[in-house]
Order: C-alpha cells, then sequence, then structure tokens
C-alpha cells in the first residue's frame, strides 16, 4: 500500500516513527491485516506535483494507493478545476496500471467562500465519477483542533496523527476487501 501525498502523509515535524504511514500500518495491523504502507508524501507536493511523479513513487505491486493531495492546492489557490483535473489523471494513471485507488479528501476553510464550496465538491464527485472508495477529509477530528497539530496550526502532532489513522484505516480495510 502507498500513500501518495504531501507533508502530511511524508510526516512533517515528526520523528519518523509516528508518521501517518507507520501509524497506518499499526492500524490495520491492529485489525489483522499484514500489510507494509510506503510514504510516498512530498512536503509542500500539490496535485501537479503529484501528478508528475505518480508514475516512480508508486511501485507498481501497490495492492492500494490512497491519494491524499490538494492541501496545498488550496493553500495556493489553485484552480479547482486544475486540482480536479490533476487528481483525474493520477486516478486514470493508477488505474492503468491495475492499482486499487482510495481517495482521501481535503476542505478548504468556510472563509474562503465560493473557492471553498467548489474545492471541496471535488474529491465526491470524483470518487463517484471515478468509482472509487473516499475518505471525505484526511484532517477529520484533527483540523484546526490545537490539541492535535503542531505550533504551525495545519500539521498534525503525534497524536493527531493517530487520530488521522484510527479514522483512515477501517476505510482502507474496506477498500482491500473491494
Amino acid at each position: 500500500m502507498t500513500l501518495l501525498g504531501d507533508s502530511i502523509t511524508a510526516g512533517f515535524g515528526l520523528p519518523s516513527a509516528e508518521a501517518l504511514p507507520v501509524r497506518l500500518e499499526e492500524a490495520l495491523r491492529a485489525k489483522g491485516f499484514r500489510v507494509r504502507v510506503r510514504g510516498a508524501g512530498v512536503s509542500g507536493d500539490t496535485t501537479g506535483g503529484g501528478l508528475a511523479r505518480v508514475g516512480y513513487s508508486v511501485q507498481d505491486d501497490t495492492d492500494l494507493c490512497i491519494v491524499a493531495l490538494g492541501g496545498n492546492d488550496m493553500l495556493q489557490g489553485v484552480d479547482p478545476k486544475t486540482v480536479r483535473s490533476n487528481l483525474e489523471a493520477i486516478i486514470a494513471s493508477l488505474k492503468a496500471r491495475d492499482i486499487p485507488v482510495l481517495l482521501a479528501g481535503m476542505k478548504a476553510p468556510p472563509q474562503y467562500g465560493a473557492y471553498a464550496v467548489e474545492f471541496d465538491r471535488i474529491f465526491a464527485d470524483l470518487a463517484r465519477k471515478e468509482d472509487v472508495p473516499t475518505y471525505p477529509f484526511l484532517l477529520e477530528g484533527v483540523a484546526l483542533d490545537r490539541r492535535y497539530n503542531q505550533p504551525d496550526g495545519i500539521h498534525p502532532n503525534a497524536e493527531g496523527v493517530r487520530i488521522i489513522a484510527d479514522g483512515l484505516a477501517p476505510v482502507v480495510v474496506k477498500a482491500l476487501s473491494r
């Protein structure tokens, strides 16, 4: 399994043993799954960057690729049409290689107005259109909660990563069973 993403999946600001790939693997093993979760997160990456590297960042023997990109696009104000197009191309690239996809969504803060509405629709729309499972919001239960974030207010701390892994694990189990 591979986590294709950005700083959240790369474990920005955390020891490697507390990064999301490690914590997700632990959560899955606790559910009886013998899996290896490869981290393919690059801090600062956008959907465009993920598209540029999906061919070499996701190995051919991957039994599921969790695509967790979009947060940096949103922070940079990238046009949602571009984000959608990049994610579609990433999914198409993985499907062409017979690699199943789980799309992890991202949400824009409500103060982003119309941009937030258009951006937030991307993930559910694509999951439906491409018939791939989705985890609606990667940072569910963690975003904007100081208890679970590093001082920058964006990147989860170790406890935040644990919450993400625990929330994501059942969706991954279901996706692996498809």
